[in-house]
């Protein structure tokens, strides 16, 4: 499947209004954690978010653009670029930032109407038209990006039996029954933190939520049993004194549930943070300079002993290895990919 041997491919999403090549892939070093592109395909506008179906081969990526739409390609064939499968389906929400596959169907989290989108997924997975729009309410103390609800991710519990949805604009966690899907619960965090993704422990019973106005974390407990989310505390993602304005972007958490990394945008760095055993506390240990400018996305590799990078306004994907046992991580090299959004693995 690929020259490097491993079988691995990425796939890089990019804004292609700000020069982006769109959707690209790339080969993985097993080895070093090098990629090599070998395709791309702009068949979509602003493929920002991306995730792999099960089987790997089929992509799903938003189109993130006021209209908002969600498609689908086939990515079977290693030697030939994602085809599209089908036309852009409309989400009926403005500038989709995030998806998920859950229960059949592809969820998109909708950022400039604060809202939720249910697509279905089809036998021969293409999109069909949504079956649901579930809109958000609520507003937040930062006039300028909070003047309402501003869903910005959307992502399965490890259960199985729960979707969360945070939403930036309001301040709050959504928690969402998958069959339908229906409204269950809504979580309010703390006023003006602008919750924007989050993450869970590998134990599934702590949640993680990256705040992009606020440069913390904020800590939950998640109990799958009754769909509960509860915060628990934050802890800040930057050193004390920091006065560099900072908008972090996305939280990874180690698969053995020692570490968490933040990307942080404007400070430009990772944050590596140690968790205790149950996961309530965390201590920042350091912040390493993120390869480039503006991390739009972090992404844990394949293997687990490497970070990725998105660097948005540099226009470049680097790659980190990771210290087992501090979990700093420690530049491995990077590609160019302009406009960078995100990088899945599949």
């Amino acid at each position: 499947m690929s020259t490097t041997g491993t079988g691995q491919r990425a796939y890089i999403g990019s804004f292609t209004s700000e020069g982006g090549a769109g959707i690209t892939v790339a080969d993985v070093d097993a080895r070093t954690g090098a990629l090599r592109v070998r395709h791309s395909t702009d068949a979509v506008a602003n493929p920002s978010y991306l995730t792999l179906a099960p089987g790997g081969d089929i992509l799903y990526a938003v189109s993130e653009t006021d209209d908002g739409a969600a498609a689908a390609f086939r990515v079977a064939d290693p030697d030939s670029p994602p085809v599209l499968l089908g036309e852009p389906v409309p989400v009926h929400g403005a500038d989709p930032t995030h998806l998920a596959l859950v229960d059949g169907q592809l969820l998109t989290a909708n950022y400039g109407s604060g809202s939720v989108t249910a697509l279905p997924v089809l036998d021969d997975g293409r999109l069909g038209e949504p079956t649901a729009v579930l809109r958000h309410e609520g507003s937040g103390p930062h006039s300028e990006r909070q003047e309402g609800p501003h869903a910005h991710a959307v992502a399965p519990d490890p259960s199985g039996s729960w979707v969360l949805a945070v939403d930036l604009g309001a301040d709050a966690v959504w928690v969402y029954e998958p069959a339908g899907p229906r409204p269950h619960r809504e979580v309010r965090l703390r006023a003006g933190t602008g919750p924007r993704h989050l993450a869970f422990h590998p134990r599934g019973d702590r949640a993680y939520v990256i705040n992009e106005l606020d440069p913390t974390l904020t800590v939950c407990r998640w109990d799958a049993a009754s769909g509960a989310l509860e915060p628990l505390g934050e802890t800040p993602v930057l050193p004390r004194g920091t006065d560099v304005e900072t908008f972090p972007s996305e939280v990874v958490v180690s698969a053995d549930g020692r570490f968490v990394w933040t990307a942080n945008r404007g400070h430009d760095s990772i944050a590596t943070l140690a968790l205790d055993t149950p996961g309530d506390r965390m201590e920042l240990v350091t912040t390493t300079p993120c390869g480039g400018h503006w991390p739009r996305d972090l992404t844990l590799g394949p293997s687990g002993r490497r970070l990725y990078a998105s660097n948005e306004r540099s226009g470049d994907v680097t790659w980190f290895d990771l210290d087992p046992s501090t979990g700093v991580p420690t530049r491995g090299g990077s590609i160019e990919a302009p406009a960078a959004s995100c990088v899945i693995f599949g």
